[in-house]
């Protein structure tokens, strides 16, 4: 346990363009986002997806695909956001009611 308080601005995070960057099988893979209050729009290898957002508390929310295209995407995800700093913030994010989570690391890179 650390000894200080985490930084949680999650407001500075609610909307804005991010990056997230993630390696799968030893590869980076990138996704871009830009997010306002109420919809996400994701681009990952090229396809753009639309999510809505549910805030559930300023850090947290809950992100449902618009147009699911197979079972796993109807599926919502809960994400957390952990800590921020300045220009990004960890998060934890799953299905919701699951208990399986992973962490993430997000960068904002404009407003």
């Amino acid at each position: 346990m650390s000894c200080y308080n985490a930084e949680h601005n999650c407001k500075d995070f609610k909307t804005g363009k991010f990056k997230f960057e993630l390696k799968v099988d030893g590869v980076k893979k990138t996704t871009l986002f830009e997010r306002n209050d109420s919809i996400e729009i994701e681009t990952f290898e090229g396809k753009t997806d639309t999510s809505s957002i549910r805030w559930v508390s300023d850090c947290e929310y809950v992100l449902q695909k618009i147009h699911p295209k197979n079972r796993a995407e109807k599926n919502a995800i809960s994400m957390k956001i952990l800590t921020t700093s300045k220009k990004s913030y960890t998060f934890e994010f799953g299905m919701v009611g699951s208990d399986k989570k992973q962490r993430g690391t997000v960068e904002k890179i404009s407003e």
